[in-house]
């Protein structure tokens, strides 16, 4: 018996598999890099640098199993890389994992990074990307890499995206300084550390990125252990931006540091995407002192503070967002010492995201029910120029318990009050003094 389909013979139809299966092979090689096999291997090197170093403009494969390493991988020339499922481990806390310096085209893509056990608090990062162009950090995982440094760091780049990455477990216990500020003048215990840091770059892409940290999570037992938030050192002077009660006290609530992801260089820093990425258990979820922003289908999780805009932060587009059991507040723009004239917080969007459960997060017992999930301040100094031109649309509050907010929203007042803020068609039920500490016109 002869089988046809389609009046085509089996022997025809089998060759049109074969060769749709090739076509399909060679597109799908072509679109996720060269195979291992078709590039250089450090497994054919006496380390990792001497692969890179052998092969300029090359993906080097890195195979499965760990290359301990005591100084950092730099990747210096254009076109270069590192792909593959093998495990990198930094033996010394004073070295970056991999840097990155002053090149295009780099790709560093599958890898793990992380630091010898017992070597995992550093003052330097996983993944540190300097003057770059057309970076691509996509599926890495830098784990135990706790640094205020940023397990993730780009300065000065163009037009780099960061895909699909999983930071972990990136706070330590430090002290925060800040006596040389005349602004606050002291030094407190904290813990800190930062998940993916952006600064001073443009057309920056940030998605699909998982930022979480395990570790310190904000109980009263960690706060006893290592004192957070007690002073260590103040100047003879109190900071200018101190109150008196706060400055005898000496001590602050403010003692969780860090974000999962910042991206500042007010001024400088522009055109950023940050996609629907999932950060769990940060301080800050995301920071943002930068110009033209988008931040869209993000899951900022159990953080004290979801998201904050300031700086002289203009035209953030901020929509479809989950914000779940914040503490302090989820959405907050404000202007900041570095607003100005010439760099103005404003002409943004606050639509269509969902703050839930709000203050049933893990540093409600620091902050207490007196906070609210949407937040516009005054400037920090009396010279800011106010926060003005802001649409808060379509936005909804929900909680299966009791509110655990004495307002939806907060306004703060003079000097220098928030300007031409327009809410329309939002769901803000009342909390503990009302929906807002004043009228909100459409």
């Amino acid at each position: 018996m002869k089988l046809v389909t389609n009046s085509i013979s089996m022997r025809a139809w089998l060759l049109l598999i074969s060769c749709a299966t090739f076509q399909t092979a060679s597109i799908d090689a072509a679109a996720s890099g060269p195979s291992p096999t078709a590039i250089a291997s450090v497994a054919d090197y006496p380390s990792i640098q001497a692969a890179v170093d052998a092969n300029p403009g090359r993906l080097v494969y890195v195979p499965a199993g760990d290359f301990v390493i005591s100084a950092k991988i730099r990747l210096h020339t254009d076109r270069s890389g590192l792909s593959g499922p093998g495990r990198i481990l930094q033996n010394n806390p004073d070295q970056p994992i991999v840097e990155i310096d002053n090149v295009s085209g780099v790709e560093l893509r599958d890898l793990t990074l992380m630091r010898v056990e017992g070597k995992g608090d550093t003052s330097q990062e996983g993944v540190l990307a300097i003057n770059c162009r057309d970076l691509v950090v996509e599926n890495v995982r830098v784990i135990d890499n706790r640094s205020r440094a940023a397990a993730i760091s780009l300065r000065e780049c163009r037009g780099a995206r960061i895909s699909r990455c999983l930071v972990r477990n990136y706070m330590q216990i430090t002290i925060d300084d800040r006596t040389a500020d005349p602004n606050w003048a002291y030094a407190f215990n904290c813990t800190d550390g930062t998940g993916i840091s952006v600064n001073r770059s443009q057309g920056t892409m940030i998605e699909a990125n998982r930022v979480i940290e395990e570790n310190f999570r904000p109980t009263p037992e960690i706060k006893a252990q290592h004192k957070l938030g007690d002073w260590v050192k103040k100047n003879p002077v109190k900071g200018r931006l101190m109150s008196q009660q706060a400055w005898d006290a000496a001590y602050t609530d403010n003692w969780q540091q860090g974000s999962a992801i910042i991206v500042t260089g007010p001024e400088v820093s522009d055109l950023t995407r940050l996609l629907g990425n999932h950060i769990e258990n940060a301080a800050q979820g995301i920071d943002l002192h930068c110009d033209h922003v988008i931040v869209s289908n993000n899951m900022v999780v159990n953080s004290f503070m979801g998201m904050k805009a300031m700086h002289g932060s203009r035209n953030v587009l901020i929509t479809g967002n989950q914000f779940v059991k914040n503490s302090l507040w989820a959405i907050g723009l404000m202007p900041g010492v570095a607003s100005a004239a010439d760099n103005t917080d404003g002409g943004s969007i606050i639509a269509n995201n969902i703050i839930s459960d709000f203050g049933y997060g893990d540093a409600h017992w620091i902050w207490g029910s007196e906070r609210s999930p949407l937040r516009f301040d005054h400037g920090q100094e009396p010279d800011d120029p106010p926060l003005s031109d802001v649409i808060i649309q379509g936005n909804m509050l929900h909680s299966v318990g009791p509110s655990r907010y004495q307002y939806a929203v907060r306004i703060e007042g003079e000097p220098n009050a928030p300007r031409d803020l327009h809410f329309l068609g939002n769901v803000f039920p009342p909390g503990s003094g009302g929906v807002a500490n004043i009228e909100l016109k459409p």
